[in-house]
């Protein structure tokens, strides 16, 4: 059974200033997400889930879906702020939906198989989807046991200005320990470095592995994330700004020892539009990526 790419894509841009999931970037009009379809077709996915929003399905149907119709099967879900579990109710103030985790959980009336997490605009390369692909193959019929691509901390940097990272540590086997969310992380005279909760500085080792969301589950981990959203809501749901992302229910599982995720090592780099002066950046380094013979002119 393949794999299914299941891409996160109901965001929008608020730094960049627009829907930046549609902006081409490549030679041919290519999206940062054609490139991760296309990386992941010749990595042996066999199936794409979008989550979207209802209110661009028209555009996204028209722009994206119809490229990859003789290419791979294509399911899309939708996201909104009213999706929640019976007995609950999103509040009136609310306008955003309810963060990446609950966002993966629009794909569980679809997904049956072993599946990988991505956001829509990030650019993860090649090799990041060989070892996922191949982890997932290896996922086939069990529960509990998930994986994540670890992107070295040096290759994940803008040039526009600092980043959040979800800085993992790891067991001397490789596998998960806790992955926190870290804010304002940018290279400052050579060294990368954050400043942490008590207000000390730490610096990471070029090498450190951060989570760039991409993520390998089992489809038992839509249940757990079912529970998971309800305990959250019964806490979080009157504040307009709370969000439910991945690694607050990866790290409840890893830390109960429910589940163990392994980090997959990757030399890719990663890369992104952030903010939109990293725009031109991201055009040139798809242009190298072409001339080095990593990708066609023309994807589909």
């Amino acid at each position: 059974m393949k794999p299914t790419l299941l891409v996160l894509a109901a965001g929008m841009g608020s730094r960049y200033g627009g829907l930046k999931q549609l902006d081409g970037l490549g030679p041919s009009g290519e999206t940062i997400m054609d490139y991760s379809i296309y990386d992941a077709i010749r990595n042996g996915f066999g199936k794409l889930v979008f989550v979207i929003r209802k209110d661009f399905e028209a555009d996204f149907r028209v722009k994206i879906l119809s490229k990859y119709e003789n290419h791979i099967p294509t399911e899309v879900v939708f996201q909104s702020t009213d999706k929640v579990p019976e007995g609950f109710t999103c509040p009136p103030e609310r306008t955003k939906p309810w963060g990446t985790n609950h966002a993966v959980l629009m794909g569980r009336e679809v997904i049956r198989e072993p599946f990988a997490v991505i956001n829509a605009d990030d650019f993860y390369g090649r090799d990041s989807y060989a070892v996922m692909g191949e982890a997932l193959k290896q996922l086939a019929g069990k529960e509990n046991a998930y994986c994540m691509v670890g992107f070295h901390i040096g290759n994940t940097l803008s040039e526009s200005g600092s980043v959040a990272r979800g800085v993992c540590q790891t067991d001397s086997n490789g596998f998960l320990t806790s992955v926190v969310e870290r804010t304002a992380i940018e290279r400052i005279d050579g060294k990368i470095r954050f400043t942490d909760e008590h207000g000390e500085v730490v610096v990471l080792e070029e090498n450190t592995p951060v989570s760039m969301n991409m993520w390998g589950f089992t489809p038992d981990y839509f249940a757990y994330s079912e529970a998971c959203f309800k305990e959250f809501l019964r806490v979080h749901a009157e504040n307009p700004k709370s969000e439910y992302f991945i690694p607050l229910m990866v790290n409840e599982l890893v830390t109960k020892n429910i589940a163990r995720v392994k980090v997959l090592d990757t030399a890719s780099k990663w890369f992104g539009v952030t903010y939109a002066a990293d725009r031109r950046g991201v055009v040139d380094k798809i242009r190298a990526l072409i001339e080095a013979g990593e990708y066609p002119e023309r994807l589909f």
